[in-house]
């Protein structure tokens, strides 16, 4: 009976939580002196090599800075394995049942690279299509782009964080089923908003139908004995860093991420701090 509660708590959990994030978290994030310093920065990258070039060292940098936090997160991870892993898969074993296997098994091949390489493409041709008086380079590179991105960011964590796999499948730190989902559908939903002007509420719809794909996602890779608990909670996050770098390099190249507008009495935002 567990098994099913958690199943319904994949999807109702991310439906409730994202929401409440978007609508007070969010706005908080963006006004923050974080973010207004991240614009400075990226202005100033932009002056200096363009925007091309200024969303290339983005992209890098972020890919850099995603194995530098998720190297040590995995490592971590991997000590929960005795104690969290090992009983979390007996216990789903113990307790599978056909024709609910079957369903998993069935939704779980949605982060499978296969069908996601046609959805990106089918996505890139449809963008490119839309975007034929603009930068229409702009989704035709993006799409690809973050499928590569993700396989070879999440290859070179498996091969540094070397903690083995379930013993009914070869799928390791961190979740790639998760973080494919995430990437792919996500930069498909920046990209829908750079094109039409959709609302506010159409936005959040928008994130928590991609939270509770991604959720699901993950709740079918443990049932479907594809990976460790640990593994899909490592994709989640891998993923969701990941799409940030993705979506602030597509930002960055179309021209969206501009230096803070500050009045006349307003302290400047300092890059570095002086002693």
């Amino acid at each position: 009976m567990l098994i099913y509660v958690l199943g319904a708590a994949s999807v109702l959990v991310p439906a409730v939580l994202i929401p409440v994030v978007a609508t007070r978290w969010v706005p908080s994030a963006r006004e923050s002196r974080a973010a207004d310093r991240l614009r400075v920065a990226v202005a100033g990258l932009t002056e200096a090599l363009g925007r091309t070039g200024a969303a290339l060292v983005v992209l890098l940098a972020g890919m850099a800075a995603v194995v530098t936090i998720c190297w040590p997160l995995g490592e971590a991870l991997s000590r929960l394995e005795p104690s969290v892993d090992h009983p979390v898969f007996d216990y789903v074993h113990a307790r599978r049942v056909d024709g609910w296997a079957d369903i998993n098994s069935f939704v779980t091949a949605i982060g499978d690279r296969y069908p996601l390489k046609w959805v990106t493409v089918v996505a890139a041709v449809g963008f490119v299509l839309v975007w034929r008086r603009r930068r229409w380079w702009i989704p035709l590179v993006a799409l690809p782009s973050q499928f590569v991105v993700e396989q070879y960011t999440q290859q070179i964590l498996a091969l540094t964080v070397d903690r083995g796999h379930p013993p009914t499948d070869v799928g390791t730190y961190p979740s790639g089923g998760c973080a494919r989902v995430l990437l792919t559908f996500g930069t498909i939903a920046v990209l829908a908003g750079l094109t039409w002007n959709v609302p506010r509420r159409g936005r959040i719809a928008i994130a928590t139908a991609l939270a509770v794909l991604v959720s699901v996602e993950g709740y079918t890779r443990i049932y479907a004995e594809k990976h460790w608990l640990t593994d899909v909670v490592g994709g989640w996050i891998f993923g969701a860093l990941l799409l940030g770098v993705v979506v602030l390099t597509v930002l960055v190249a179309e021209g969206r991420v501009r230096p803070p507008v500050r009045s006349a009495n307003a302290a400047p935002v300092e890059l570095t701090s002086t002693a």
